[in-house]
């Protein structure tokens, strides 16, 4: 039989960073048992530290950045409240005539003004983007939804975007229907 151990204080404390960094598996049933932490008491059988790992301290773990909140839809009262004006519209932004690159841009710094301003809701006007064309064979391919319409949803989707917005919705169609949206931004910390 092999003989055993006692742990050092500087093993005993990163056993024990170690034991906390460990997480039960998501398939774990409750109320199954898990194995006990080992105390001082308890002798473990481990190879012997070299000097060299004793003069450097460990560094602590890195913990992973949070996840970006999820987005949520507007709900269909607070778009019938924002449309009929009982809601404000707090401030607005219009893209046209922006690149891509513009517009994003603009509208990164949009909300993130309009947050620390405390604003709730705000109109995002895109425009449709819808080009007529004289050719009946060539408005297919021209009558696409514009970029910045595509664009603008997706760019809110992102995790950068989702720190500032709670949700987005088409706006009604006095505020430019499906030229426009409406955002609702969380709250400035």
């Amino acid at each position: 039989m092999s003989r055993r151990r006692q742990l050092s204080d500087e093993e005993e404390a990163l056993w024990t960073g170690f034991a906390r960094s460990i997480k039960p598996l998501k398939s774990a049933k409750p109320g199954t048992k898990t194995s006990p932490k080992p105390s001082a008491t308890h002798s473990v059988a481990s190879p012997p530290v070299s000097s060299q790992s004793r003069s450097h301290p460990v560094a602590p773990r890195q913990t992973p950045p949070a996840p970006s909140p999820p987005l949520a839809p507007l709900g269909r009262r607070l778009k019938q409240r924002v449309a009929r004006g009982r809601e404000p519209i707090d401030a607005r932004l219009d893209l046209h005539g922006m690149t891509q690159q513009e517009a994003h841009a603009a509208l990164l710094r949009f909300l993130h003004r309009a947050q620390a301003d405390g604003v709730k809701t705000a109109l995002v006007v895109t425009g449709k983007g819808l080009r007529k064309s004289s050719r009946t064979d060539e408005r297919d391919a021209d009558s696409r939804p514009g970029v910045l319409k595509r664009q603008v949803p997706m760019w809110l989707a992102l995790p950068e975007f989702r720190l500032l917005v709670v949700g987005f919705d088409d706006a009604h169609v006095g505020h430019g229907g499906e030229g426009a949206l409406y955002v609702r931004l969380r709250r400035g910390k």
